[in-house]
């Protein structure tokens, strides 16, 4: 299951919520994050902004997939299927399968709030 799918309604434009370094987050992000208790995720997300070749990117797309069982990927492109990051994580409870978050200029938003 594709947790994006449950927040199709938000269109961007609502409340926006602030985080570690600077970063905000959209409502959309906020409501997944409480629903699937996963603000390590956007804690994940932003403990990447210091590596160089993440920072210098104002667009990225960040993707959480589940590998097997417990265990994901997160990776990070700059929108054009470049590789600029990416981390195992050997256990997670997150209850999707996978999901995508965008990070523009420090906010972290549902592809669909863009």
């Amino acid at each position: 299951m594709n947790a994006n799918l449950n927040y199709q309604s938000y269109i961007g434009g609502g409340d926006q919520y602030n985080l570690n370094f600077g970063h905000t987050c959209t409502e959309g992000v906020y409501d997944l994050c409480t629903d699937f208790e996963c603000f390590w995720l956007l804690d994940a997300i932003i403990s990447h902004q210091f590596s160089e070749k993440v920072k210098r990117e104002p667009f990225q797309v960040w993707k959480l997939q589940r590998l097997e069982d417990y265990e994901f990927k997160l990776t990070a492109t700059d929108g054009n299927d470049n590789i600029i990051a990416e981390q195992h994580i050997e256990f997670s409870d997150f209850k999707a399968d996978e999901v995508t978050l965008w990070n523009v200029n420090r906010v972290i938003l549902l592809p669909n709030e863009y």
